[in-house]
């Protein structure tokens, strides 16, 4: 008898369902799979060693790096964790702002994970269409940081600046002129809360069109329901979190069960899957889009009448102003401290954690009463979620594994850190 061996192959890093640097290495029989063993480390940048070295508010541009399509929320974790160790209040108007961006976010995120997810299965519309949003969205990024991408925007004790008045206008070009140019600047009219505002108000015909184009759809339907069923009971055990945890029907929801900042005081659902499958999971992040936008909603309501400060007015961790620093000697020394020494946090430990648009986000800070934590764990979503992927893949075919790749939603940055 001939020996029958299963063979092994490389999915990945170089592929186009495997974003870059994941490394699957499956165990076949014929398109069967048997077994896959994901390899990390090819993103590794060493984050949680380099900020050993760096003061405490130079660390906060690493947050944005971690899972770059969720920039905001890593943030919010880092700064909650330095806030609860120095014992800081943060004003209730920075508050609301960082409860927004949070969701702005999530939207961010989920569309992203949206629009690959979908081009992975073979959906090309839904990526261009996901990809429009998130360009109004990247604006409100850039109208409060300057940055698309990597905002820096919450800073321990506050955020760094508040709401901007006006909202940057499209310039006239060879492309875009007259009417074209006064449509595309129609909403750019007012503030930045009048943008999101409208935004908000057209946000859930876009997400309808999503769902026309996928929900019902019968291919989509192929690809996803019923492929990585996780049990409930099996969903605790791996350390699920967020919308893979929802997905497989369990309501935990940070926001809900350990609310931060103003989550108490607004009104939303926490979607919840029946069956754990790849469509539950989709599902389940379409309809917290929906929640998102609603948060968001209620969020710009609060801000529009509710005038105050957005920055501690401690100044041994927030700058004094730029006025103050022109004119005060102790603010100019208050800057020059900070700037060049940062501030000494207390020894001790402190574990804070968001509901990140993955799930759970937390960072474990252990400082040792100097300016620089003395050491950083971060706990990623996405990491647990990997680790389940030899189970989840188990036993279905070689085109599932991208399905379940991107029902998980995996970055790498947060991954290999």
């Amino acid at each position: 008898m001939p020996e029958i061996r299963n063979y092994t192959l490389n999915f990945g890093p170089q592929h186009p369902s495997a974003h870059g640097v994941l490394r699957l290495v499956l165990e076949l029989d014929g398109e069967t799979i048997m077994r896959s063993d994901p390899h990390i480390g090819l993103l590794h940048r060493g984050t949680e060693k380099l900020i050993e070295y760096k003061t405490y508010n130079q660390s906060i541009g690493y947050m944005d790096r971690l899972d770059y399509v969720s920039m905001m929320s890593n943030e919010h974790a880092y700064v909650m964790g330095i806030e609860k160790m120095l014992g800081v209040e943060v004003p209730e108007r920075a508050q609301y702002i960082r409860v927004m961006f949070d969701e702005i976010t999530r939207v961010l995120n989920h569309l992203m994970w949206l629009g690959a997810h979908a081009l992975d299965i073979g959906a090309m519309t839904v990526f261009l269409y996901a990809f429009r949003e998130r360009e109004d969205l990247m604006d409100c990024y850039e109208a409060v940081s300057g940055a698309r991408m990597h905002a820096a925007y919450y800073r321990p004790g506050g955020v760094y600046r508040d709401l901007p008045d006006t909202m940057a206008k499209n310039l006239e070009s060879k492309w875009h002129s007259g009417d074209k140019l006064k449509k595309l600047n129609e909403n750019r009219e007012g503030s930045l809360l009048d943008f999101i505002e409208a935004f908000t108000e057209r946000f859930p015909n876009y997400i309808d069109e999503y769902e026309t184009l996928l929900t019902d759809n019968r291919i989509w339907k192929q690809r996803t329901v019923d492929i990585g069923i996780v049990s409930p009971e099996r969903a605790l055990q791996l350390g699920f979190t967020g919308p893979m945890l929802r997905g497989s029907g369990i309501e935990w929801d940070l926001r809900r069960k350990q609310p931060y900042e103003v989550y108490d005081k607004l009104e939303f659902d926490i979607p919840v899957g029946k069956t754990g499958d790849c469509y539950d999971r989709y599902l389940v992040r379409i309809a917290e889009m929906r929640e998102s936008n609603k948060i968001i909603k209620q969020c710009v309501d609060w801000l529009k009448v509710n005038d105050g400060p957005v920055m501690s007015d401690d100044h041994k961790v927030a700058p004094p102003s730029r006025e103050d620093v022109k004119s005060n000697m102790e603010a100019l020394i208050h800057h020059f401290k900070l700037f060049s020494e940062g501030y000494s946090v207390p020894a001790g430990e402190a574990y804070t954690a968001v509901e990140h648009p993955k799930g759970e986000f937390g960072i474990y800070m252990v400082s040792d009463g100097a300016n620089k934590p003395y050491r950083m764990k971060v706990r990623a979503p996405g990491f647990a979620h990997l680790a389940s992927l030899d189970e989840m893949v188990r036993g279905h075919m070689i085109a599932d594994v991208v399905a379940i790749i991107g029902t998980q939603d995996i970055v790498f940055g947060e991954v290999d850190r």
